[in-house]
């Protein structure tokens, strides 16, 4: 299966209209059509950044611990 994604504006009407050309070698086949709205493109303000940050606080729950950490390999003098 091969896939085609196309963004397409729907009109002001309400109406989406797409002409995709398949090829002629494609004619007579079913297809499927899948239509996923997008969300707007909001640029996230700086204050927008910072709350969702500060929302983050306090949200850890568990022990902070170091786990036990490996002997280093030894290795030759690079001089």
């Amino acid at each position: 299966m091969n896939r085609v994604v196309l963004e397409r504006r729907v009109r002001d009407d309400g109406v989406l209209q797409l002409t995709l050309p398949l090829g002629a070698e494609r004619a007579g086949r079913d297809v499927q059509i899948t239509v996923e709205l997008l969300e707007p493109n909001r640029a996230m303000t700086s204050e927008s950044w910072r709350a969702g940050i500060l929302s983050t606080a306090g949200g850890w729950e568990g022990e902070f611990e170091r786990p036990l950490q490996d002997v280093p390999e030894e290795r030759e003098p690079l001089s």
